[in-house]
């Protein structure tokens, strides 16, 4: 074992389990903030009943919509619980991952030399993150929960309301277009004003929505303390799988640069000390990236389940009124929209998570180079 890598395992090995709940909560507060938007739209494209035509085309028709109809703020609903979320979900999965990690090492001694040159135990690290994701998935499915019914309360508001009254100002000109005693320009001025003031009053209605306590209240009166577990059974799949994924293709990336790098410093001659320590962030940013678009694109049909279940009293159900466990509540999306349906919001999330991924890697490396 070289000087670096022996030195690298001990410094893992001897950091307070503490750096890795604050370091873990820290990235997965600043990556929440940014990736927020796109998660909301992911849920709202999940969560759409499936016996009725689909309010959404696609995720740009629902970013759009959201932001005309609920403004800058709407696309930040439920915030709060995301935040949570995040914090508990990095801290979770950075502590575990490392402490199964040191774990591992010590019942099954793994070569740290060839793990510091850039070939680490691939066994070793499927099998922390996995239990990472496990342990996670526990703290975020009430979390989640509530987050899925916070970001859907306005379209459950949205078709509360009236019949009669037109959505946009588009629909008003339609109907009074069926006026002709109404003169072209006024009816347009009728219009806009009318759609302004039904818009602000959507927005005063939705400020009076419930929190996130009074939810979380709710569901257990409804359901009793297990109720906040709804969907446990997909989180559980997605994030044992979707962690394994994570780390994994993380460290791969990483490994790929430092081999890189030890082949630069052994033609010069010089001792090849390069680690994972000193990655550059543009290189921490490829490896999270990698990782966060791995993470998405296994499992998500779990996750599309998961928000149709969370989601399901608020949108009312459509004809499975009856809430439906996993399995029958992905059989329910497959017959009524194929295997399209359970990927609805695939794409957006896939792109999102490179940046936020990236974001969660390069604060946690900088804090760690940073504190130890």
């Amino acid at each position: 074992m070289t000087a670096a890598s022996s030195d690298e395992a001990t410094a893992a090995a001897s950091r307070p389990a503490w750096r890795d709940i604050a370091y873990g909560s820290a990235a997965g507060m600043a990556s929440k903030l940014f990736e927020h938007p796109f998660d909301l739209v992911k849920v709202r494209l999940q969560s759409q009943p499936l016996d009725r035509p689909q309010r959404f085309t696609g995720p740009v028709d629902c970013f759009t919509q959201t932001f005309m109809r609920e403004g800058a703020k709407g696309l930040y609903r439920g915030l709060s619980m995301p935040l949570i979320g995040a914090m508990a979900e990095n801290a979770a999965l950075f502590l575990v991952y490392n402490q199964t990690r040191q774990l591992l090492r010590s019942v099954y001694p793994c070569d740290e030399a060839a793990a510091a040159a850039g070939h680490p135990p691939i066994g070793q690290i499927l099998v922390a993150a996995g239990c990472a994701g496990a342990a996670a998935s526990f703290l975020l499915t009430p979390i989640e929960l509530i987050k899925c019914r916070m970001q859907v309360q306005m379209l459950t508001l949205e078709s509360n309301m009236p019949a009669s009254a037109p959505a946009s100002a588009q629909s008003r000109l339609a109907t009074n277009a069926l006026k002709p005693k109404v003169a072209p320009a006024a009816a347009f001025s009728t219009s806009t004003a009318q759609a302004k003031a039904e818009t602000m009053s959507f927005r005063a209605r939705a400020a009076e929505l419930p929190g996130a306590l009074v939810l979380a209240r709710q569901q257990i009166a409804q359901k009793g303390f297990r109720g906040l577990w709804l969907g446990q059974t997909g989180t559980l799949f997605r994030e044992t799988g979707g962690s394994a994924a994570w780390f994994l293709a993380f460290e791969v990336v990483s490994s790929y640069f430092i081999r890189a790098r030890r082949r630069q410093q052994a033609v010069t001659g010089a001792e090849p000390t390069f680690t994972r320590r000193d990655l550059k962030p543009w290189q921490l940013m490829l490896a999270g990236a990698s990782a966060g678009m791995s993470y998405n694109a296994i499992l998500f049909p779990a996750d599309s389940i998961k928000s149709a279940m969370q989601t399901h009293d608020e949108m009312g159900g459509g004809t499975h009124s009856k809430p439906t466990g996993f399995l029958q509540t992905g059989r329910n999306i497959y017959a009524s929209r194929g295997i399209k349906g359970l990927y609805s919001g695939a794409g957006i999330t896939i792109a999102r998570a490179a940046p936020s991924s990236a974001i969660i890697f390069v604060l946690y490396g900088e804090l760690e180079k940073l504190f130890g």
